[in-house]
């Protein structure tokens, strides 16, 4: 999963699904909804039998899109979930050249699916040379991306900023 927009679905904390189904204009009964199926969907993380590889940018773990707390336990479980054997978390820092723009998120399922994230829409593909163009994609912003322990400092750097805010506010 490549996402340049916001922390993956399967990483949200429940405060984080809230804050970006906010302007949904939903219900507080559809929006609970919303909340638990997106929820559900984190259990396959614990089937070890797969593996799971996430790049997200540094500017979505920076992007407060709600309070300052809650951003800081969302950064807290991207920091636990990457101690996760079958996960494997990396972060694209904001310094340094990129090999190019990080415009859509996408995710690949082995090398027979991809789909596409547009504002207005979800892209399937299983022809090849679509998957073969966002695998290249995601192998050359890895080679930018911090993971293990450098992600790890990386991400409780950005909390802190976060929970230093907190204190002066």
């Amino acid at each position: 999963m490549f996402q340049p927009s916001c922390v993956p679905g399967l990483l949200q904390t429940p405060e984080y699904v809230r804050g970006i189904l906010e302007d949904w204009d939903l219900t507080e009964d559809a929006l609970e909804k919303m909340v638990g199926a997106r929820l559900k969907r984190h259990d396959v993380l614990h089937d070890e039998g797969r593996s799971f590889h996430f790049l997200i940018t540094e500017s979505v773990l920076r992007c407060e899109i709600m309070g300052v707390r809650p951003m800081a336990m969302q950064l807290d479980k991207i920091i636990g979930m990457s101690r996760f054997p079958n996960i494997n978390i990396g972060v694209i820092p904001q310094r340094g050249v990129k090999p190019g723009l990080p415009a859509s998120a996408f995710a690949l399922f082995d090398t027979r699916l991809a789909t596409i994230e547009v504002p207005h829409a979800e892209i399937t593909t299983t022809e090849i040379p679509d998957i073969e163009l966002y695998l290249n994609k995601f192998r050359k912003f890895e080679r930018v991306a911090v993971s293990g322990d450098d992600m790890r400092d990386l991400v409780a750097g950005i909390r802190d900023d976060f929970l230093r805010q907190q204190e002066t506010d």
